[in-house]
């Protein structure tokens, strides 16, 4: 592509680099020049305009921009009409954005006249809301360059996607000690309900049970075996400091498996993560009793968009895990 300042008689074909007001004549930037448009111009006493030319090997920004976009598109989201040399990528539901960074990263290293701009992975999403936006910064893009990038956009899975959130049965069992106040289970409860109610999740079932292992287990096994619901959840009145404590304990003599104990988020370190009968059992931070960001939003939410949670991927949440600090934890980090 050829850009610069050329004789106003030979801008038929050019692409209108700036808008240009000149007494009758109002041009938008990018307009095609036609012949009628230099004879306006000439009319009009412009002698020189700032133009764009195309040579055979460059791809027009608007096509380029909409190739692009329909290359990284994949489930729960669509691409909007390309203008302007820009395509933007909008959620066709409420869910979780999920994003292959390291593509997206390649992509944008492929030429400076592609860009492609996303929310964060795993960002919740609403339908209708833009999940990214594809802008091409000059007229047009060296097909060259288009193509190594529509390469990379086009993998085994979609770069971009939405996972969307299918209402699951949560039950939530509640451990207590003899001191331990009402109001204390209470605000837990409140949380979790808070929390799922934006996921179109609701409790099932609830128990509150002494701070036991065997007390917590039986609890465990009865809703596992009766199917009672597709997510369990675990409220210990003391957190969690090691694999052996009560609330992992229980659910490995349920009969389930701890496949995780803590999590790099902060606040919400003190996460156990586990299965028992094929479903997912989640041990609450005590930090859940807040309504702020913590690690447990991390897992619920991938949990109820049906995305897969197990150590390896816990391990991955610290960068971006440093959240903000909550008031009323105990000993503050300092």
């Amino acid at each position: 592509m050829k850009f610069g300042e050329v004789p106003v008689a030979a801008a038929a074909g050019c692409l209108l680099a700036h808008g240009l007001k000149q007494g009758a004549v109002v041009f938008r930037k990018g307009r095609l020049l036609s012949a009628a448009d230099v004879f306006a111009l000439q009319a009009e006493g412009v002698d020189k305009v700032i133009v764009a030319q195309l040579d055979g090997d460059d791809v027009p920004e608007d096509v380029a921009a909409q190739a692009l976009a329909d290359a990284l598109c994949g489930a729960g989201a669509h691409s909007t009409k390309a203008n302007t040399g820009r395509a933007n990528l909008l959620a066709d539901a409420h869910g979780l954005a999920v994003v292959d960074a390291g593509r997206i990263h390649a992509i944008n290293a492929v030429h400076e006249s592609l860009t492609v701009a996303t929310v964060p992975p795993f960002e919740p999403i609403a339908s209708g809301q833009m999940l990214a936006t594809i802008k091409i910064i000059p007229y047009a893009v060296p097909r060259a360059a288009l193509q190594q990038a529509l390469a990379l956009a086009q993998g085994a899975t979609p770069a971009l996607s939405v996972a969307a959130f299918v209402p699951r049965r949560v039950a939530l069992a509640m451990t207590r000690l003899a001191d331990t106040r009402a109001a204390v289970l209470a605000k837990m409860r409140e949380a979790v309900a808070k929390r799922l109610q934006p996921l179109s999740s609701p409790l099932q079932c609830e128990a509150v049970v002494q701070h036991d292992v065997q007390a917590l287990a039986s609890v465990l096994r009865a809703w596992a075996d009766a199917d009672a619901a597709d997510v369990l959840l675990i409220s210990g009145i003391a957190a969690t400091v090691d694999r052996a404590d009560v609330v992992p304990a229980a659910i490995e003599a349920a009969g389930g498996t701890v496949l995780h104990a803590g999590m790099p988020v902060d606040p919400g370190n003190l996460l156990v993560l586990g299965t028992l009968h094929g479903k997912p059992v989640v041990g609450l931070p005590t930090c859940a009793r807040s309504p702020k960001l913590n690690g447990f939003d991390f897992v619920l939410r991938r949990l109820v968009a049906g995305l897969p949670v197990d150590a390896a991927q816990i391990m991955q949440m610290g960068v971006g895990g440093l959240l903000t600090e909550i008031p009323t934890r105990p000993m503050p980090r300092g």
